[in-house]
């Protein structure tokens, strides 16, 4: 391979960081003639692998940086680096280009990178009829360059064992070096699994808190709509309260059915106070999951830095939701107590009491021996019969308002005909109307979460 005009990759890299066992030179001899070419041998190692700019420069003892090379070659890639043949490499120097001095040179092998990854012995370049030269010196001459060849061997000793040394320390650091590369790559991975984990636990935790919201705005467009049907059922009750005073003027069982009612008036009254104090505790149980909700915010900020308090606080957040849930159901319950409770009264009055004539008739006690749930018969009771005698009296049904024959509809199939109009839970058995059949599936969904 001949030497190009292209400068070699080198770096400023120092002795410390440079990985010297990777590769080793071989058959390198003390001295080399001058005038003649120089053959380099190198082993590679198993785990070096060369690439296309690496080459291999003659460095003078004592070198800092690998710019400061004397001459270089480039290297050969081998053709398959699994092959024991071609570990064994080498590359030849002519002699134009070699050293003339007698100063300690050694081959380094540089990658492409700039980084130092073989150096050999130093070696010496002595002209060729150096040996046929006879030198006359005298004994201290003699004694003094014995003595300086000690030290050159003891200073070149030391800088082998030097060289074993490095090279020792240099495969326990690369071992450890890939001990904790390892570790790296197995920390990032749990990292990138727990971001991922934090993340969906966020998304979860936002979606859920979405549904409460909604959950909370539903209940309290609810709540406001039962108020104004409260009003209207206490406007309702102000008239037929007037009426029923004009009837208590001429019949005193009359006036007994109008003290029931009034009684029963009052204790829906203070249902609806209760109703009242009820949606106060509501709303602020509404405040407190604002409360709550902000602390979670704060608290998902935190995360990243208290991943040890994730399960703890999601353990807080499923039982704050069982709470809030179980105080839904309960405040449903009441209001399914409280819809019963009006559709009952509406029993009562629920015919249009403008358009039939009322008087007083023998037959209000037989009516009411009839119809077990009234306790003074069926006040409303009272048509003219001569005004239709031929037709049956009709009966309204109190939650459908469907119009049925009074001698059909009695109270053995006014209780199939309700179920009907109601869907049950399967599971806590409570009640909802045809009406309400997306509340009636939330429910049920909910008792799975």
């Amino acid at each position: 391979m001949e030497e190009t005009p292209e400068d070699p990759p080198t770096s400023a890299v120092l002795l410390d960081h440079c990985h010297f066992s990777q590769v080793i030179f071989n058959s390198v001899e003390k001295f080399y003639v001058a005038g003649g070419n120089v053959t380099c041998y190198y082993t590679l190692t198993q785990h070096f692998i060369p690439r296309r700019k690496d080459w291999i420069g003659i460095f003078r003892v004592g070198w800092k940086t690998t710019r400061e090379y004397y001459t270089f070659m480039w290297v050969t890639l081998p053709g398959d680096l699994n092959s024991e043949s071609t570990k064994q490499q080498e590359v030849q120097f002519k002699a134009y280009y070699l050293p003339k001095d007698d100063e300690y040179y050694q081959f380094c092998y540089v990658d492409q990178d700039g980084a130092v990854r073989g150096a050999s012995i130093p070696f010496q370049f002595r002209p060729e009829n150096e040996e046929d030269i006879l030198v006359v010196t005298t004994q201290g001459e003699v004694e003094e360059i014995e003595k300086h060849n000690n030290e050159l061997c003891k200073e070149n000793q030391e800088l082998k064992d030097s060289c074993v040394s490095l090279q020792k320390q240099n495969s326990d650091m690369q071992a450890e070096l890939q001990k904790k590369q390892e570790e790296l790559e197995t920390l990032q991975r749990i990292n990138k699994k727990l971001e991922e984990k934090v993340k969906e636990q966020k998304d979860s935790w936002e979606t859920e808190l979405l549904q409460l919201k909604q959950q909370n705005q539903k209940m309290s467009s609810e709540n406001e709509n039962m108020e104004v049907r409260m009003e209207q059922l206490q406007a309702q009750l102000s008239i037929q309260e007037k009426d029923m005073e004009k009837l208590v003027q001429g019949d005193q069982d009359k006036t007994e059915q109008l003290k029931h009612l009034k009684k029963e008036n009052g204790q829906l009254l203070l249902r609806l106070l209760a109703q009242r104090e009820n949606q106060k505790k509501i709303q602020q149980a509404v405040e407190e999951l604002k409360q709550k909700e902000a602390t979670s915010r704060k608290a998902q900020q935190e995360l990243t830095d208290q991943n040890f308090d994730l399960t703890k606080r999601l353990n807080e957040n499923k039982i704050i939701c069982d709470v809030l849930q179980k105080e839904k159901e309960r405040m449903e319950r009441e209001n399914d107590l409280l819809k019963r409770e009006n559709s009952r009264l509406m029993s009562y009055m629920g015919l249009d009491f403008d358009s039939l004539p009322y008087q007083v008739s023998t037959s209000d006690q037989r009516d009411a021996g009839q119809n077990p749930g009234l306790v003074y018969g069926n006040p409303y009771s009272g048509i003219q019969e001569s005004s239709a005698p031929s037709l049956l009296s009709m009966k309204k049904c109190p939650t459908c308002k469907s119009d049925f024959a009074d001698n059909i509809f009695d109270h053995t199939l006014e209780e199939p005909h309700i179920q009907t109009l109601y869907l049950n839970c399967p599971i806590c058995d409570k009640s909802f109307s045809t009406k309400e059949k997306q509340i009636f599936e939330d429910h049920v969904f909910c008792h799975s979460l």
